[in-house]
């Protein structure tokens, strides 16, 4: 049926009708998503923003009946308060500087790992390679002890090599993250620079690892993160509070028979910062590394 409407324009009015008809189940799913959306980032942002504002409340308001979101009067002390309790910038230079090491040595040695399991046949290649990955499933706490032990009889306990060393050498996670990527890449480029004349290490070097900055930012931040919120090995290995990391700084609010939550709070407002910043600057690449990765088996 076809009419005209104010502008003197001729329209299918049964198209326009089936148009519509075909377009609001969409319309009306796309809301639905994002409501629920909506509402799974307000439950998830909910402890972050109540953390934040207890770090602004009195003790008196932290522990008030019926409970209060707005803190009044804002209690912004709470921030040097708990800079001054601990020796919280010692434990920031701890936490960054274990972090750095960590991160930058995965990063590396995943990278070549993931690059001869994705690229060089060797004996064994694929049982090794499942092998690897079965230590996923392997808790901490059930290595801890053989753990502790091999630090003792390196004389490594209470320094800084107990929790730097068996990260540094060792992330399964990464390794399989660098060779789902790395089986992606069109075997061609390599090819190509073989018939140049490149080796082994040329390949790696020269035409793999610039083609891994999506993947390696996605890892280098999960090991950041990793790391920054380590505490169960610090906590067994380390027992000099000059060398605890932010984490392990955090708890000694927690005395025997009280704790200081506001300083609490504002401690770890403090603790999140690295993260947030982290994140913010290498959130394209790791989008990208974590659509790109595993494309290709």
């Amino acid at each position: 049926m076809i009419q005209e409407d104010a502008s003197g324009k001729r329209v299918d009015l049964q198209a326009a009708k089936a148009r519509t008809q075909r377009t609001s189940p969409i319309k009306v799913g796309s809301i639905v998503i994002n409501l629920l959306l909506i509402l799974g980032a307000i439950l998830m942002a909910a402890p972050f923003l109540w953390m934040i504002l207890t770090s602004l409340k009195t003790a008196t308001q932290a522990f008030s009946v019926p409970p209060t979101w707005i803190p009044n009067p804002v209690a912004w002390q709470n921030y040097p308060d708990s800079l001054q309790a601990l020796p919280f910038g010692l434990a920031y230079f701890n936490s960054i500087y274990i972090c750095f090491v960590v991160v930058a040595s995965q990063l590396l040695t995943c990278s070549m790992a993931g690059y001869a399991f994705a690229r060089i046949r060797f004996p064994l290649r694929g049982p090794l390679f499942i092998l690897f990955l079965a230590t996923l499933m392997i808790p901490l706490q059930v290595t801890i002890i053989p753990l502790f032990l091999v630090m003792k009889q390196l004389s490594w306990i209470d320094t800084h090599l107990s929790i730097i060393v068996p990260y540094a050498l060792l992330n399964a996670f990464g390794v399989f993250l660098m060779r789902q990527f790395i089986k992606g890449i069109p075997i061609e480029l390599e090819e190509a620079a073989i018939m140049d004349g490149a080796n082994r290490w040329t390949l790696f070097w020269r035409v793999i690892l610039p083609l891994l900055k999506a993947p390696l930012a996605a890892l280098g931040v999960i090991s950041f993160l990793s790391q920054w919120n380590n505490f169960f090995a610090p906590l067994i290995m380390l027992s000099n509070s000059n060398l605890y990391t932010v984490p392990l700084m955090l708890n000694l609010f927690k005395g025997e028979y009280t704790t200081s939550w506001t300083l609490l709070m504002a401690g770890s407002a403090l603790a999140v910062l690295p993260i947030l910043l982290v994140y913010i600057i290498a959130q394209r690449h790791i989008i990208q590394g974590i659509q790109l990765t595993g494309l290709k088996g």
